[in-house]
């Protein structure tokens, strides 16, 4: 069932052509990523589906009665506005919709008539639209999930990564048929992310996102959309089939070009030769020569970041912590660490939002001072500090290049060359057309690279960065990661990213909160295995505890190797009275559904359900009660 088809879209702005004619469907349940380049619209097309901005041509379609839900890269709220406030405006049609239902209800124990049976069945039927009846539970379980407890608190007093996660809480209690997300792993730690990703394994949603996050797209997708050059590519797959897929496509289109650059040289010799008066026939190999030319030089060659900077000298001694602690107010960061850097080490970490991942950064660079203990650092140690707030330093009335220029106008190579700024933005991916533009025409995205660029020209030997890979497109990523994995100093990294963190750490400091720091040697995957099989341990331990608890309670000498014959017939019994109790209330619901109007058969249809639902709850708790109790007997 095709739930939302794009047709024949376009978008520029002014000269700049982000998409044209590019058309894509969705259907129900389908979970799809969009993957492009920064700068090619990706955010922009999410807009315009979600009504937020409009096309220049074509149009976007859904099927009646689906309900959007829409995640944007970068929410924005009123900074005036309590967060209790925010949810009652976010969800006025919701609880419009449970007011009019108490309301209902209280009209009709009063008023015993048709018009108030009626006013009730409406609401009723207002209330299964809305997925209201549990609104409460879901609101208050989401919000404590992405850590957002303090309701009473000004939303202009949340940082950008609570912004997004309170954003993202919204969006998902809606409930949408089409949930629309761009980079919705941002902001959010490890934990939420693998909940989430859970989620949306679980959830029936049909779903259309960005996202950079690689385990993230491989375990949740099922439908890859490529963007590029202007073209749009089906991948029915996840993100491991599309990177096959894209690789034998490349291929192909590799092996036409080489063909069509031969045949070119051999059709501009005829072009060469010929009069100018043509014959028809001539003219049609005229028109074949063109087309083969277009296709010889379609082989674009893709701009890659490609540095190839001084690997500046590090002495004996880096960086040695001793004794640092940090609190603020009753929250501890950090509580006694102690800890010597050595030589090449790549280290990530991880922790829970608020435990203090970047205020720590700040202490080991100085930018905060502890309350005691101490940080020394090496005389020959030159900082390179990516911040997760961003783009610091970067005005918007600049230019790109001015931005590199201000910072090196020249820059030295490891083979004693030298580049100029505009060589070192081409090898970043800022081509000469992109170098002029003001640094308020680049993407999201884009102004990450160029912050990036920033504090990696500087050619630092002890590299922090903090939150990296926010809003960097996967292309940038495979960059970046190849250059990190050449770079020959000290890598200090903060990420959610999965994929990031294994590939370039091989060391963890584990953020475990109230200034605890643990110290684990491995990559994340490794860390995460030791923590699946510690829960699998306890979870075992805990079985172990409450069948011994049970044998105690029984106050019997031996040990019981199935149920006695009373509790066995008890439990064939219990599952019966289940079943019997369940088609009962099947039969009374059905009823319910029939258009019956008359108040007191209602009311008694009503009791008559209400009862068997305590009933099944009652043996249903006994039945589950027995049915552990032989599970653990049988082990």
């Amino acid at each position: 069932m095709n739930y939302l088809s794009i047709k024949e879209l376009s978008k520029s702005y002014g000269e700049k052509v982000l998409f044209e004619g590019i058309s894509l469907g969705l259907h129900k349940g389908e979970k799809t990523a969009l993957i492009a380049n920064n700068g090619t619209g990706k955010s922009t097309l999410l807009k315009i589906i979600a009504g937020k901005e409009e096309a220049d041509e074509g149009e976007v379609v859904f099927r009646n009665g689906i309900k959007l839900g829409y995640l944007p890269q970068q929410p924005v709220f009123d900074e005036s506005m309590t967060i209790n406030k925010l949810v009652s405006g976010s969800h006025s049609e919701v609880l419009a919709v449970i007011r009019e239902y108490e309301e209902a209800l209280h009209y009709q124990a009063k008023n015993h008539s048709k018009e108030a049976q009626q006013r009730v069945e409406k609401a009723t039927t207002q209330m299964d639209l809305q997925k209201a009846w549990d609104y409460e539970r879901r609101l208050k379980q989401i919000l404590t999930k992405f850590s957002i407890l303090n309701l009473d608190q000004q939303i202009g007093t949340l940082s950008g990564g609570q912004k997004k996660r309170l954003a993202l809480a919204l969006t998902l209690l809606d409930e949408p048929d089409i949930l629309l997300l761009d980079e919705p792993t941002n902001h959010l730690d490890i934990d939420m992310i693998e909940w989430l990703e859970k989620h949306l394994q679980q959830s029936n949603v049909t779903l259309f996102m960005v996202t950079h996050d690689r385990y993230f797209l491989d375990r949740v997708c099922n439908h890859i959309v490529e963007m590029t050059d202007g073209t749009i590519y089906n991948h029915q797959g996840n993100y491991s089939y599309f990177l096959q897929k894209k690789a034998e496509r490349e291929e192909v289109q590799s092996v036409e070009i080489e063909k069509a650059k031969k045949l070119m040289k051999k059709e501009l010799d005829w072009m060469r030769r010929q009069p100018k008066a043509r014959t028809h026939k001539s003219k049609s190999r005229i028109d074949a020569f063109y087309n083969i030319q277009k296709k010889a030089s379609s082989g674009k060659k893709e701009e890659e970041l490609q540095l190839d900077t001084i690997n500046r000298r590090m002495g004996g001694k880096i960086l040695e912590v001793r004794s640092l602690t940090k609190s603020y107010g009753n929250i501890k960061i950090v509580q006694d660490f102690e800890y010597t850097f050595k030589k090449g080490e790549r280290i990530g970490i991880i922790g829970k939002n608020g435990s203090g991942k970047s205020s720590f950064l700040n202490l080991l660079n100085g930018v905060e001072k502890p309350d005691s203990g101490t940080v020394t650092v090496g005389d020959t140690v030159v900082f390179g500090y990516y911040k997760q707030d961003g783009l610091p330093v970067l005005r918007n009335d600049q230019k790109v290049i001015d931005v590199v220029k201000e910072i090196a106008e020249v820059i030295e190579t490891s083979k004693g060359n030298s580049m100029t700024a505009s060589q070192f933005l081409n090898y970043f991916m800022f081509p000469p057309d992109m170098q002029y533009a003001l640094v308020a025409n680049l993407s999201g995205g884009e102004r990450r690279r160029l912050y990036l660029l920033t504090v990696l020209i500087k050619n630092p030997n002890f590299l922090i960065l903090d939150e990296p890979t926010n809003d960097l497109d996967l292309i940038t990523l495979y960059k970046l990661e190849e250059f990190l994995m050449n770079y020959k100093g000290c890598l200090l990294l903060v990420s959610h990213d999965r994929y990031f963190l294994d590939k370039l750490s091989d060391h963890l400091f584990i953020f475990e909160g109230d200034g605890k720091v643990k110290d684990f040697y491995g990559p994340y995957k490794a860390y995460r295995q030791q923590l699946l099989e510690t829960e699998k341990e306890q979870k075992e331990q805990r079985q172990a505890e409450k069948k011994e608890q049970l044998n105690k309670t029984a106050g019997k000498k031996s040990v019981k190797k199935k149920l006695s014959y009373k509790e066995q017939k008890e439990f064939e019994q219990l599952e019966q009275d289940i079943d019997t109790l369940e088609k009962e209330k099947a039969t009374l619901e059905a009823r319910l559904n029939t258009g019956i109007t008359d108040f007191e058969v209602l009311q008694e249809i009503s009791g008559k359900i209400k009862t068997i639902m305590d009933q099944l709850d009652e043996k249903t708790l006994r039945w589950m009660e027995l049915e552990e109790l032989k599970e653990q007997l049988k082990q």
